[in-house]
C-alpha cells in the first residue's frame, strides 16, 4: 500500500485556462453566436475555472472578416458585448499566432483592452517573431504566455533552443503543446522534465495543452500535472480542432480544488453542447486515431471526416502511411 494518497489533496498554484471558443472555433470558422458564447463565459465565471481563451487576434487580411467570425480577431466591441468590463475574478486570453496576426497594430494597450493575457503560439521555426510578439504583448502591459506547437515533429535540438530563447523573454507560461495528439504519458514526462530544466530559475510556469487524437488528452494532462506543471489548458466536452482537447468536465472531476465547481459544466453541456454536436464533428475517430498513431498534422484526418469517404478507413490508413 502507498504510504501517500496525494489524489485526494489538491495543488493550489494550478490555474485552468477554458479554450472553448479558440479552439472550437477552429471547427466553424469562429462563428460561434453570441448567447453560446456567452454561456460559456457565464459557465467558466460559476465554475471557478481562472482564465477563458474567448479567441484570437488573427489578422483581418488573412482571415477576412465576411469569412470568419467575430471570435478570429476579437475586437474590442465584441469582446465587451460578451463581457462588459468582466467584473469577475476570470481572466480573459486571446491567442496570437506568429505569422498569422498583425499584432503591432490589432493588439492594444492592456489599459484600452479587457483581455488579461496574451497567449503567443508558434512553431520551432517562428522563435525570433514570437520573441518579438512576446516584448510587445507585455510592453503593452498584458501577461503573457508562449505555446510552441507541434512538439512532436520538432527535434530535439530545436526545442532546446527554443526553450533558451524563450526564457529570456518575459513570458510567465511556457506550454508544452501536443498539436498532432500523438504523445505518451511517458513523453509528456519527458518534456516537462525538459521544460523545468530549460526555464528553471525564471519563475516561469509549465503548461499543458493536449489533442485527444489517441483518446490520451486527459491522461496526459494528468501525468503533466503529476510531474509539475500548473496551468492547464482544457475545453467543454472537449470541444477543438479535429479529435478536440482535455475535456473540462474530467478535469473539473480530477482536481480537488474546493473553488473549482463542476456543476455549471454539466448544466452547460447539457444546455448548449447536446444541440451543437449535431452540427459540429469533433472528437476522437479512427482518422483522428491514425494520424495521432503516426504523428501526422490532422488536416488530412479533418478532411477525410468531412468527404462522401467518411469510413472508408482503410483506404485514409493507406494514404497515411505512403505519406511517412
Amino acid at each position: 500500500m502507498p504510504d501517500l494518497a496525494p489524489w485526494i489533496t489538491f495543488r493550489p498554484e494550478i490555474r485552468v485556462l477554458d479554450c472553448t471558443i479558440r479552439d472550437g472555433g477552429l471547427i466553424n470558422d469562429s462563428r460561434f453566436d453570441d448567447g453560446f458564447v456567452r454561456a460559456v463565459y457565464q459557465t467558466c465565471v460559476d465554475a471557478g475555472i481562472d482564465y477563458m481563451e474567448i479567441g484570437y487576434k488573427n489578422s483581418k487580411r488573412l482571415f477576412p472578416k465576411e469569412k470568419f467570425g467575430p471570435w478570429r480577431h476579437c475586437d474590442e466591441p465584441d469582446l465587451r458585448r460578451i463581457v462588459g468590463d468582466n467584473n469577475t475574478p476570470l481572466k480573459l486570453s486571446a491567442m496570437a499566432d506568429a505569422g498569422k496576426s498583425d499584432w503591432q497594430t490589432d493588439i492594444l494597450p492592456k489599459s484600452e483592452s479587457v483581455l488579461d493575457m496574451i497567449r503567443v503560439a508558434c512553431y520551432v521555426n517562428q522563435i525570433p517573431e514570437a520573441v518579438a510578439m512576446i516584448n510587445d504583448a507585455h510592453e503593452k502591459g498584458y501577461e503573457v504566455s508562449c505555446n510552441i506547437m507541434a512538439i512532436s515533429a520538432a527535434q530535439e535540438v530545436e526545442i532546446v533552443q527554443a526553450l533558451e530563447e524563450i526564457a529570456q523573454t518575459p513570458a510567465s507560461v511556457v506550454v508544452i503543446v501536443d498539436s498532432f495528439g500523438s504523445l505518451y504519458c511517458e513523453q509528456i514526462t519527458m518534456y516537462v522534465e525538459k521544460y523545468r530544466k530549460a526555464l528553471e530559475g525564471t519563475g516561469k510556469e509549465i503548461g499543458i495543452h493536449a489533442h485527444n487524437n489517441q483518446q490520451l488528452a486527459f491522461a496526459n494532462t494528468i501525468e503533466a500535472i503529476i510531474r509539475g506543471a500548473n496551468r492547464i489548458d482544457a475545453t467543454m466536452s472537449g470541444i477543438g480542432r479535429g479529435a478536440g482537447n482535455c475535456p473540462m468536465e474530467l478535469l473539473m472531476g480530477f482536481l480537488r480544488n474546493p473553488k473549482f465547481r463542476i456543476r455549471p459544466v454539466w448544466q452547460l453541456l447539457q444546455d448548449q453542447f447536446v444541440k451543437l454536436s449535431e452540427s459540429l464533428d469533433w472528437g476522437p475517430s479512427p482518422q483522428y486515431n491514425m494520424s495521432g498513431q503516426l504523428n501526422q498534422h490532422p488536416r488530412t484526418a479533418m478532411a477525410a471526416r468531412s468527404g462522401p469517404q467518411k469510413h472508408d478507413y482503410v483506404d485514409f490508413y493507406d494514404k497515411c502511411v505512403g505519406d511517412v
